[in-house]
This record gives C-alpha cells, structure tokens and sequence, in this order.
C-alpha cells in the first residue's frame, strides 16, 4: 500500500513514527508538507501537485494538520478525497472538531457528557454566563487555542469578569466554562482508533498548574479506565466522525465529562505512558479499511 502523511515536519514524533510503523509493515510511506501543495480544481479530474510531480497516486493519506492551517489543510485533504483516496479522517470530521464551539454543541446533541459551558458576545452578558457555570471559579478558554495556550482558571468572579473583559477587548470568541475541582489538575486522554479506544493515560498538571498538557509540563501515567470513561471516549470520537482521534476528559462528581476531541493527537506521550504501539495500529486500521468507497463525504461539504 502507498500512504502518504501530510504534515509539515518528518522529524516530528508522532510523524516519524506513524512512517516507522508503516515501513515496518512493507507499506510505502511519504510525508507531504501540505502547505507546499497546490491544487487544480477547475476540472472534472482534480489534482493535487508538489512541485511539478502530481500527487494522484496514493491509497491512504493519513492528515496532520496544524491548528494554524486548518483551513488549508481541510482543503487538501478534501481534494484527496475528491480523487478518491482515502483518508483516516475525513475534512469535514477535521473541522467540526476544530471549532470547540460545534463540537460541544454536537457533543451535547447527542447526550455525551459536558461540563456546564457558556457562550455569549455581548459583554453585558458576562455576569450571566458566569452564573450560569455555577459562579468561580471558571476556566474561559480561547476557541481558537490549543495545548492549554489560552486557557484561564479565574478563582473569584472579579478576576473572572476582567479576563473575559479583556478577552472581548480584543474581539476574541470565548467560552466560560465550570472548573471541575474534583478533577485535581488530572485529565484522562483516551485514544481512540477506529471505535476502538487502544490506549489511555492520566495527564496531572505541574504544580500549581490547572491544566494538564504535556507541553506546560504535565507528566503521562498509565491509566485504566472505567466502562462509562471507554464509552464516553468512543461516542465523542464517533460524533465528530473521527476515526483517529485523542479525546480528553476529566472525572467528575457526576461521571466522565468532554474537555475536547483532538484529530491529530500526539503519540510521544502515550506511547511512552503505555508502551503500546499506537502507530502501528493506525497503519493496521487503514489497511484493513483503506477504500474510496469507505470515504463518507468524497470532498462534500
């Protein structure tokens, strides 16, 4: 099988890995950087090109889009699935899951776990939305942040006005969110592929940290979890059509709840946290399911 994985930098953990497992297998395996590709779409036979060599020859493309570039990212892969090559995830699974915004609201639709969580644009509003998430504290997240960057823990609600305030200053989209204490500065990252959640960890925030990425300093433990956490996992995967996908959440008084559904999760960590092969298990699901006619939207969408 010929694969190819779009992403912007092959020394990368995860990227490196994913084209290990998949040499290791016998798969032929690329990795395109995304941004540098163009796109003929004014005809009835598309085409993707790097340079001058067309892109028109693979059977799996496996996307790792940087939240930067999720806008021409999507597009690539979109393209690829226009030539009916199939892709792990799909374009429009990839955007819904990087607006945070849609994906609770797709998330709560359908009966999956959330902590209580606001939403408003006029500023007048921001006493109500902080009621309405139980009062502070209150963690108020930027939407377009990632690995915990833009993410605050407001302790009192004078601190909690001032930062949405100033986030609304800045004509930034916000949510307001319940902090969920109980928790204690630990997530759970499930991973889950294909339906299939194949590896867990506990992430536990640094000292005096609130949030948990491993990119402020958080450290990976093994992790078992619950059948309601496995469930939780698996239908929050299954709602923004994913079928690779890191979905993180927290232990609350009142079960499992959503923190965020990630369609390029790391591997560094949680294959260092359980020593499973979370690669080679990408490369095995899209053997076993690799086809064009397996690929919902066909660039739809």
């Amino acid at each position: 099988m010929k694969i190819a994985i779009l992403s912007r930098n092959e020394n990368l953990y995860s990227t490196s890995r994913i084209v290990e497992a998949a040499r290791e297998r016998g798969h032929e395996i690329d990795v395109i950087d995304y941004v540098r590709c163009y796109m003929n779409i004014a005809t009835k036979n598309p085409s993707i090109f790097i340079g001058k060599h067309e892109l028109n020859d693979y059977d799996a493309v496996i996307p790792r889009i940087g939240a930067s570039q999720t806008f021409f990212g999507t597009a690539v892969v979109r393209q690829f699935e226009m030539m009916g090559t199939y892709s792990v995830n799909e374009s429009v699974a990839i955007s819904r899951s990087r607006d945070k915004l849609r994906s609770l609201q797709l998330l709560s639709r359908k009966g999956v776990g959330l902590p209580v969580t606001a939403f408003a644009h006029d500023t007048k509003a921001t006493g109500s939305i902080i009621k309405l998430c139980g009062g502070a504290p209150v963690v108020i997240k930027l939407l377009e942040g990632t690995q915990g960057v833009g993410v605050v823990l407001a302790e009192t609600q004078k601190a909690a006005e001032s930062v949405i305030e100033a986030f609304r200053g800045l004509n930034a989209n916000i949510l307001v969110q319940q902090f969920v204490k109980e928790a204690g500065g630990a997530d759970i990252r499930c991973f889950v592929v294909g339906g299939k959640v194949v590896a867990a960890m506990k992430r536990q925030g640094a000292e005096g940290e609130f949030r948990s990425n491993l990119h402020r300093g958080g450290n990976a433990t093994l992790c078992k979890i619950s059948p309601a956490e496995r469930a939780a996992a698996v239908q929050a995967a299954k709602v923004m059509g994913l079928n690779v996908a890191g979905v993180d959440l927290l232990r609350s008084n009142s079960g499992p709840v959503i923190m965020e559904v990630n369609s390029s999760p790391g591997l560094k960590g949680i294959e260092e946290a359980t020593k499973k092969d979370v690669a080679g298990t990408i490369i095995d699901f899209i053997v076993k399911n690799a086809s064009s006619s397996n690929t919902k939207t066909k660039g739809k969408g």
